[in-house]
């Protein structure tokens, strides 16, 4: 039974790794992405037009956003992205590590996993710090540009957080158990 309970965690750490690597690419194409965008915006210019359509009126009316809006938002994302992809590297170098181990209970995974949840819980935050200042500088200079709201993501790298240090700290009691007792008389 123990076998089988530990091929079952490692293949959730190998489907968790394949996952961090999934995040890695899609925080690198959405953070090009953004950053072509802002360029695109930037270089077509103001009275460009196709028919009796504008470019401008063209992405106010297909994405219902402003063109303030879309740079301001562009360039948030770039900012949250970049934090994503770091963070989704450092998951993937964890899941390596406890793949290369062979399981979560050592003292060396249990760190690293707490480590994790700390990072999980900071680098989201002070990504969306960054990208609310820069967000708010953009709002002031640009015009028509609406709230940021990044709150959801907030919660969702608190709870995650949260949940890597408990079951870091959890993987560190089974460690603690594992160890050989040491006998309190022996005299050293």
């Amino acid at each position: 039974m123990k076998n089988n309970t530990l091929k079952t965690i490692q293949i959730f750490v190998k489907v968790a790794k394949v996952l961090s690597i999934i995040v890695f690419v899609c925080c690198l194409i959405g953070g090009i992405g953004s950053a072509l965008g802002i360029i695109t915006l930037a270089l077509i210019p103001e009275g460009f037009q196709i028919g009796d359509i504008t470019f401008k009126s063209f992405v106010e009316e297909t994405a219902h956003t402003t063109i303030g809006t879309c740079y301001a938002t562009m360039a948030a994302s770039i900012i949250i992205c970049a934090g994503e992809a770091v963070l989704s590297k450092f998951a993937e170098k964890y899941f390596n590590h406890e793949l290369e181990i062979g399981e979560p209970f050592s003292f060396d995974v249990a760190k690293e996993m707490i480590t994790l949840g700390i990072l999980t819980i900071a680098i989201p935050l002070g990504t969306n710090i960054v990208a609310s200042i820069v967000y708010a500088i953009m709002k002031a200079v640009l015009e028509n540009v609406a709230s940021f709201d990044s709150d959801l993501l907030s919660g969702i790298s608190i709870s995650l957080g949260l949940m890597f240090v408990v079951v870091g700290l959890l993987c560190r009691y089974g460690a603690e158990n594992k160890a050989p007792k040491e006998d309190n008389n022996s005299v050293e």
